[in-house]
C-alpha cells in the first residue's frame, strides 16, 4: 500500500504491507518554501514532488503496490477553469490575506449561524474565505473559475481523472455541513451569485474508491496502472488513523503549525469559532483547534540565539520551568487560536540579567501553552479528551524539549507513537481498507497500535504558575 503525505513543506511516501502494516520503503521530496502572510504553491509542484518521492523507492517495491491514497495539507484552494487547468497558484491554509474576507463572512451571518450551518466559524484558513478573497482581489480570474478543489482532491484528480473529495476534507471548506452531510451552496452564495453546484466535487465515503490509477499517472510515478485509489483525506485526519486515535484520546501535533484534535462520536459545534467541528476519515468526527505557530517559533529563536536545534534544547534544559518569569507569546505568523491574524510575537519578563537559557525555555513553553489553551477549548465544547491517552505527533515529537514541556504543563504522560510519518501511515491504512474491502477499524486492529515512547511529567514543576503567567501575557499581547 502506498500512503502519500503532501504537506506544506514536502511530499512524503510510505509503502506498507496490507497484511500487517509493516513498513517496506519510504521516500520524500521538498516543496517550494512559503512566507506567510502570503502563502502559495503551484499544484504542479506537488505533483513533481510526488513523482520525485516515488522515484526514491525501489522499482520492485513500486511494482508491487496494490493501492494508493493521498493525504494532504488542509483547506487550500485549487481553482480550475472549465478545461480543468489550474488558474493560479493555490492559496494555502496558512495564507492569511483572506482575514478581512473571513471577518466579513462571519459578520453577515453571525458566528452561531455559521457554526450551525457549517459546523465551524470561518477563519482565514478556510477555503470559503479564499474564494471570497479571489472574488474581491482577482475578479477576472474568479470569473473563469469552474471547479474548486482542495490539495488532496487535486492530487487524487491527477491520479484518477475524477473530481472527488472525502467528508473530512469537505468539512474544512466552510461550505459543507458535517451535521447534515451535504454541501451548503447557500453559504457559497454569500461569496457570489453563481451556479456553485457544478463546481463541487463528489463526496466519497471512508472506504469508497476514488477511481483507478490512470496509465499516464502510473507511468510518471512508476506504479502499476489500474490499481485502486482511496478517497484520501486531510493530514490531521490521516494522522489520527496513523496513530490509531480513539474516543477519549487527545492528539497534539507539533509541526510548522500546531493542532490538537480528538475523535468524537457526535458532531461538535463551537459558536466561538475556536474549535472546528470537522468530520474525520472514519465516519465519526474530529473536533480540532489549530495554532499557526509551533516549530517555526523554536526555529526562529534558535536562529536568533545562534544555535542549532540541539543547542536550543541544551539551553532549554539549563533553565527552570517558568523560565524565571520570561514569557514568549508566540504569535509570529498571526494566530488562529485565538483568531488574531494580525498579531505578532511578544517576549516579556525581561530583566537586566536575562539569559539565553530563559529565552529558549520560554519559546518551548509558549508554543505548548498555546496548544494546551486549544485543548481546553476542545474540552469546553464537549470533546472527550481526558479519558484516554495524550499522543504527540509531528516533527516536534522528535524533540525531547517539546515532549517534556508538554507532559509537564499538561500534567499527563505523553506517548509518542513510533514512526516519523503518521500521515503517510494513515493514508496507507486507508488504501489497505479500500483494497481489502474492509472497514478502517478492522484494518487498524489487524495492524495493531504502533509502539510508543513515554515521557512522564515533572511533578516538581508548578505547571499552573507557568500557564497563568502565559495567559496574563497573552491577554496583553
Amino acid at each position: 500500500m502506498l500512503g502519500v503525505d503532501s504537506s506544506t513543506q514536502s511530499t512524503k511516501v510510505e509503502v506498507r504491507r496490507v497484511e500487517d502494516g509493516t513498513l517496506v520503503a519510504s521516500g520524500s521530496a521538498p516543496h517550494p518554501a512559503t512566507a506567510p502572510p502570503v502563502s502559495e504553491q503551484h499544484p504542479e509542484d506537488w505533483w513533481a514532488a510526488l513523482a520525485a518521492a516515488c522515484a526514491t523507492l525501489p522499482a520492485d517495491v513500486r511494482g508491487a503496490v496494490g493501492a494508493v491514497a493521498v493525504a494532504a495539507q488542509q483547506h487550500g484552494l485549487v481553482a480550475l477553469d472549465r478545461a480543468g487547468a489550474v488558474l493560479r497558484p493555490a492559496k494555502l491554509w496558512n495564507d492569511t490575506t483572506s482575514a478581512p474576507d473571513a471577518a466579513d463572512l462571519v459578520a453577515r451571518l453571525g458566528p452561531e449561524e455559521w457554526a450551525r450551518r457549517a459546523g465551524s466559524v470561518p477563519v482565514a484558513s478556510f477555503t470559503i474565505t479564499k474564494l471570497a478573497w479571489m472574488a474581491r482581489a482577482e475578479p477576472a480570474c474568479f470569473d473563469r473559475l469552474a471547479t474548486m478543489l482542495l490539495p488532496h482532491d487535486w492530487l487524487t484528480h491527477r491520479l484518477t481523472g475524477e473530481l472527488v473529495t472525502d467528508r473530512g476534507e469537505a468539512s474544512g471548506t466552510g461550505y459543507w455541513s458535517p451535521l447534515e452531510g451535504r454541501w451548503r451552496v447557500d453559504l457559497l452564495g454569500l461569496v457570489a451569485d453563481r451556479d456553485w453546484e457544478a463546481g463541487l466535487p463528489r463526496v466519497l465515503q471512508p472506504t469508497e474508491a476514488a477511481g483507478t490509477l490512470r496509465a499516464d499517472a502510473a507511468a510518471e510515478l512508476g506504479l502499476v496502472p489500474g490499481i485502486p485509489v482511496g478517497p484520501g483525506t486531510g493530514d490531521n485526519r490521516a494522522a489520527a488513523l496513523g496513530i490509531r486515535l480513539r474516543p477519549g484520546d487527545l492528539a497534539v501535533s507539533i509541526g510548522t503549525s500546531g493542532t490538537v484534535f480528538a475523535v468524537a462520536p457526535d458532531p461538535v459545534v463551537d459558536p466561538t469559532g475556536l474549535v472546528a467541528g470537522f468530520a474525520d476519515a472514519t465516519g465519526r468526527y474530529l473536533p480540532l483547534a489549530c495554532t499557526l505557530n509551533a516549530t517555526l517559533v523554536t526555529d526562529a529563536i534558535a536562529r536568533l540565539l545562534g544555535v542549532d536545534h540541539a543547542g536550543l534544547e541544551a539551553l532549554w534544559a539549563a533553565a527552570p520551568a517558568g523560565a524565571d518569569g520570561v514569557v514568549l507569546v508566540p504569535y509570529l505568523s498571526g494566530e488562529r487560536t485565538p483568531n488574531r491574524p494580525e498579531a505578532t510575537g511578544h517576549l516579556t519578563g525581561f530583566r537586566a540579567d536575562v539569559a539565553r537559557e530563559q529565552v529558549a525555555r520560554a519559546a518551548y513553553e509558549g508554543v505548548v501553552c498555546g496548544l494546551l489553551d486549544a485543548a481546553d477549548a476542545l474540552e469546553a465544547v464537549g470533546a472527550p479528551v481526558r479519558a484516554g491517552r495524550l499522543l504527540l505527533t509531528g516533527g516536534g515529537a522528535r524533540s525531547a524539549a517539546y515532549r517534556a514541556t508538554l507532559a509537564t504543563l499538561a500534567g499527563r504522560a505523553v506517548l509518542v507513537p513510533a514512526g516519523d510519518q503518521h500521515v503517510c501511515t494513515g493514508a496507507a491504512l486507508q488504501a489497505a481498507a479500500v483494497l481489502a474491502g474492509e472497514p478502517l477499524d478492522t484494518v487498524a486492529a489487524r495492524w495493531g497500535d504502533p509502539p510508543a515512547e513515554v515521557t512522564e511529567p515533572d511533578r516538581s514543576a508548578d505547571a499552573t504558575a507557568v500557564r497563568t503567567a502565559y495567559a496574563a501575557a497573552a491577554r496583553t499581547a
